[in-house]
């Protein structure tokens, strides 16, 4: 099987990890047998992800096979990732998502994602912080993009 990552790349991402990474994320991979393009490679470079630092693990799930767990998560979509802290044998989860292969420009979202879920802080402001403790009810918030 060819990698998706070059060995530049690796380098590169291990060095920020190595200096970035403070404790432990649990990647999970939600794909699908029938009628997911993306599944495959999707789930080979989260292999290679996660094979670059001893502080990232990767749980692999089936919507199909794995129905309670896609729930808990709030997955519907394959291939999904959830960024999840983890303690332990258990996971934490902060609500970062990416439906479709984190590819090209969403790359390196992927990569600054596990850094920050690792430092267990989003890095916003204490402004911001102090704004979003006003809400009075749930804010679901999506961004998307488009592979070119």
């Amino acid at each position: 099987m060819t990698q998706l990552l070059n060995q530049a790349v690796v380098a590169q991402v291990k060095d920020v990890f190595d200096k970035e990474l403070k404790d432990p994320v649990e990647i999970l991979f939600f794909g699908a047998k029938e009628d997911c393009d993306y599944c495959d490679d999707t789930r080979q470079l989260l292999d290679e992800v996660a094979a670059i630092s001893p502080k990232i693990s990767l749980s692999i799930y089936d919507l199909d096979e794995n129905p309670q767990e896609a729930t808990r998560y709030h997955v519907d979509k394959a291939p999904s990732t959830v960024i999840a802290a983890r303690e332990g044998d258990q996971f934490i989860d902060y609500g970062v998502r990416f439906a479709g292969i984190p590819s090209g420009h969403e790359f390196s979202t992927l990569i600054h994602d596990v850094i920050l879920v690792s430092g267990r802080d989003s890095g916003l402001s204490p402004k911001v912080r102090a704004e979003l403790r006003e809400l009075t009810h749930p804010i679901h918030l999506q961004v998307f993009v488009t592979p070119t």
